[in-house]
């Protein structure tokens, strides 16, 4: 079969004002970049307008044999519009690191991708040179504010805010700066990191207009004082200009699918430290034009559906009409404790060990958010009847259905039997809960999402941990929504700790706040924001042919 990056130009697209037609957005509201890809004006936004139903694709907890996810969200897409529906698909864009790193492209594969997949994976319309340059505006008014004087009287040991830049390089974890002649600045230790951890692209994607994201940015605490007072960017009178940097950029981007089904791809940030899903705004607009929108949360459903869920609904003012759970038998294998070198041989024993991680994703949904769930197995050809069986038969018992998803090797095609069951899903009525209220305290929260979607015995808070939730709380911000950064590949905080494990302790090191995004971070481990290139990065293979074009993105 042919490579990701050969199948996508080997497809002939779509005009741009052709895909944005099909959805009743007329030239006015468009501004290409291009024949294929383009912006869209915020002013075509209908308030009184009848939104359409939101469908969120989430994934059992991620194993290195891979789930999908994205994947499955585009063909999903693809498979609702050939049954003559109108849908949306919205999804995150992709960070340059993880492409020149190890994971080389981010915009689906086989013949369910997003289009033109080298400029989405590259730099795209600058939405992420933006906020790079807004976020290191910032740091470099703060720095400028000590050397003339430093009225604000901020401590320069104190400062939290770093610089960023949107590749992985971990030479600029930790740095020091302002080194050389008085004129050069003031030495101090510094740090740099990857654009996608910015408090800035957590609040360009769950800001709801121009006003909020300036409101938003003015909060943003850079540091504090010698008296331990905080410091915000609107002290650094920092967040006009920051918010005509990202004026441009806030508009949403419109591709479209390999099959030419909308796709509107806007924001990135971090499924740890932050939240993890695209704009606010790109679901709303979305959600305004299309029938059915299809989204994606990142990470597993531990991390990426519960901050969707208890995170971005609060902003979104809505909730998901469907919940899809992608999965793998391959991936179910690795959590039963099977090697990856023999995923390829069928293994009932393994497999049977290894679904508990996936029946409890889909309890969680169920009994947690009270949401109506269903299951895309992403079929792989090693996958046995015997197997796929076994799959269908233990998910039954939680009255759950399993439906296989073949969209890689055939799209659209591959999800037409997924694509009427969300449909049937998207008529169920249900009374959404969250997971902890807002009133609960910050302790409360996070004993409740450990025990109630991790499935651990309790937390052990650090004696830090317990000074800056005091702190937190005395600045009366106590009553925003947690963001929980621990380890993607396990409930527990030890990512080994595979499957469905239970009676663990989820250790939290050190509570952040995000007051600009209006969350708090509770950091459980060693959160890498500033990732480095492997042994051989994905950037070896990626090159320009004699033809002027892209090759090696996978």
């Amino acid at each position: 079969m042919k490579s990701d990056i050969e199948i996508s130009q080997g497809t002939k697209l779509k005009n741009i004002l052709d895909i944005a037609n099909n959805i009743g957005i007329e030239e006015k509201y468009i501004e290409q970049y291009g024949k294929y890809k383009a912006k869209i004006d915020l002013s075509i936004m209908d308030e009184n307008k009848e939104d359409g139903k939101l469908i969120l694709v989430t994934a059992i907890t991620p194993t290195s044999a891979g789930e999908g996810k994205t994947t499955t969200s585009i063909g999903l897409a693809d498979s609702l519009k050939k049954l003559g529906k109108n849908v949306i698909l919205t999804l995150r864009e992709p960070s340059l690191g993880p492409v020149f790193g190890i994971k080389g492209g981010a915009t689906g594969g086989g013949y369910a991708q997003v289009a033109p997949m080298e400029d989405i994976n590259l730099h795209f319309t600058g939405d992420f040179h933006a906020i790079e340059s807004a976020n290191n505006l910032l740091a470099a008014m703060i720095d400028n504010h000590i050397y003339q004087g430093n009225e604000l009287n901020i401590d320069p040991n104190k400062i939290t805010w770093k610089r960023c830049m949107d590749m992985n390089d971990r030479q600029l974890r930790h740095i020091t700066d302002g080194l050389g002649k008085k004129t050069d600045g003031v030495p101090r230790d510094d740090g740099f990191d990857i654009t996608v951890a910015s408090e800035i692209m957590a609040i360009f994607c769950l800001a709801s207009s121009i006003e909020d994201l300036k409101e938003r940015l003015s909060k943003i605490i850079i540091g504090y004082t010698y008296d331990d007072k905080p410091v915000i960017a609107g002290d650094l009178k920092a967040e006009g200009a920051m918010t005509a940097l990202l004026k441009d950029a806030f508009k949403p981007n419109l591709v479209q699918t390999l099959e030419g089904t909308p796709a509107i791809i806007h924001g990135g940030p971090f499924a740890n430290i932050a939240h993890g899903c695209n704009s606010i705004i790109a679901t709303k607009l979305a959600l305004n034009l299309g029938e059915y929108v299809v989204t994606e949360a990142g990470f597993g459903a531990d991390l990426g559906a519960e901050k969707f869920l208890d995170i971005k609904c609060r902003n979104l003012k809505t909730k998901p009409s469907a919940i899809v759970m992608v999965a793998t038998i391959r991936a179910l294998k690795m959590h039963g404790g099977l090697d990856k070198s023999n995923l390829d041989k069928e293994d009932l024993d393994a497999l049977k060990n290894g679904i508990p991680n996936l029946l409890r994703h889909v309890a969680n949904i169920k009994d947690v958010y009270n949401l109506p769930v269903i299951v895309a197995l992403n079929k792989f050809s090693s996958d046995t009847s015997s197997e796929v069986e076994l799959v269908i038969n233990e998910c039954g018992k939680l009255n759950v259905k399993v439906v296989l998803s073949e969209v890689w090797e055939n799209g659209s095609n591959g999800g037409i039997d997924l694509a009427n069951e969300v449909i049937k899903m998207c008529e169920e009525k249900a009374s959404f809960n969250y997971c902890y209220e807002l009133s609960n305290n910050i302790e409360e929260k996070i004993r409740l999402v450990v025990q109630r979607i991790y499935h651990g015995k309790d937390i052990a808070l650090t004696d830090k941990a317990k000074e800056q939730i005091a702190k937190i709380e005395n600045m009366g911000y106590g009553n925003l929504p947690i963001c929980i950064a621990k380890t993607q590949y396990s409930f527990s905080d030890d990512s080994k700790r595979l499957g469905a494990p239970e009676d663990f302790t989820i250790n939290v090191k050190e509570v952040r706040l995000s007051a600009g995004a209006g969350f708090i971070v509770i950091l459980t481990g060693d959160i890498m924001t500033m990732p480095g290139l492997p042994k051989v990065p994905a950037a070896e293979k990626i090159d320009v042919n004699d033809e002027g074009n892209i090759i090696g993105i996978f």
